[in-house]
């Protein structure tokens, strides 16, 4: 097993905690793996740790990318493999900690992903889809690829023109290319260490707590902030939770009530869908969490793994 471990579970359920206290306990540094937390300046609706946080343990894959730059788990494992393997090289315990299940999986997986070719072919796939629509853009996709197809709405846009873009480059399926990737043994082999509350209701009230500590904190002040910079409404890292619904309020459309209860909700479904990834993994060890136990108790418990 590697000198690693990964910390996952549902949004507020104390993963950022629990990775600083590791750290400290085995001379750690730890590899954040939030797809929203990569983004600057979008620091509190997305629960980016502060530097109190933090507690003096270094932080990585943070601020990595402006709001309106694209961004894929492929390049956040451009990004972050390499500071995994100089971590291990220089002996130090990896905690890789995060609610993004796709990008952890792919992370320690070491997926190889099919190229992105610079050779003007997803502009022109892109051109086709606006004059052809989607629907004939799936229907081009069965053709050659039926079970990618079969798994895909016409609303997909992304995955199916990517699904296209990778066959005409290569001459392979992106379902070949798939099976290909999972047959490869793990780059890593990491302690697993999921977060979760029994009681549902339990990690519903941290949530809804949460989003009023980051009104409190000055969320409305920093999606205000973004605006202002020139951020587009419409680019992806401004359709986060908690910043597309409080866009409506500064645009007059929704009272800031309204919107609170949307974020609360779209929080907890989310936590819903975390949970149904992570439970996947039958690597899993899970760390069973009531609202009254402390951050010391839970470290306590992932210490009692580690030495099993």
């Amino acid at each position: 097993m590697d000198n690693m471990i990964c910390i996952a579970g549902p949004t507020a359920s104390g993963k950022t905690a629990l990775a600083v206290a590791l750290a400290k306990l085995l001379d750690g540094e730890v590899v954040s793996c939030d797809s929203m937390q990569i983004y600057r300046g979008m620091d509190i609706g997305t629960a980016k740790p502060t530097r109190e946080e933090m507690g003096g343990v270094v932080h990585h894959m943070l601020d990595v990318v402006e709001p309106w730059e694209d961004f894929s788990v492929s390049r956040y494992c451009d990004l972050a493999v390499p500071i995994v393997d100089r971590l291990l090289a220089q002996g130090k315990t990896v905690i890789v900690a995060g609610g993004t299940g796709l990008y952890m999986d792919a992370l320690v997986r070491g997926n190889a992903f099919a190229p992105i070719p610079a050779t003007g072919r997803r502009q022109a796939l892109e051109a086709q889809a606006e004059t052809l629509g989607m629907e004939a853009m799936l229907q081009r996709l069965a053709q050659v690829d039926p079970q990618a197809a079969a798994r895909l709405h016409p609303a997909d846009r992304k995955r199916i023109l990517r699904a296209l873009e990778v066959y005409e480059e290569t001459g392979q399926t992106i379902t070949a290319h798939n099976l290909r990737t999972q047959s490869i043994p793990p780059k890593y082999s990491p302690l697993w260490l999921g977060i979760d509350y029994p009681d549902r209701g339990q990690l519903y009230r941290r949530i809804d707590l949460r989003v009023h500590r980051m009104l409190e904190a000055g969320l409305m002040q920093e999606i205000q902030r973004l605006l202002d910079q020139g951020i587009p409404r419409g680019c992806t890292a401004m359709q986060a939770i908690g910043y597309k619904e409080f866009l409506q309020v500064l645009d007059g459309q929704c009272s800031l009530e309204q919107a609170t209860a949307q974020v609360q909700q779209a929080s907890r479904r989310y936590a819903k869908r975390q949970l149904t990834w992570f439970r996947r993994n039958p690597a899993m060890h899970w760390l069973c969490r009531q609202e009254a136990d402390t951050e010391s108790q839970l470290l306590a418990a992932a210490r009692q793994l580690l030495t099993n």
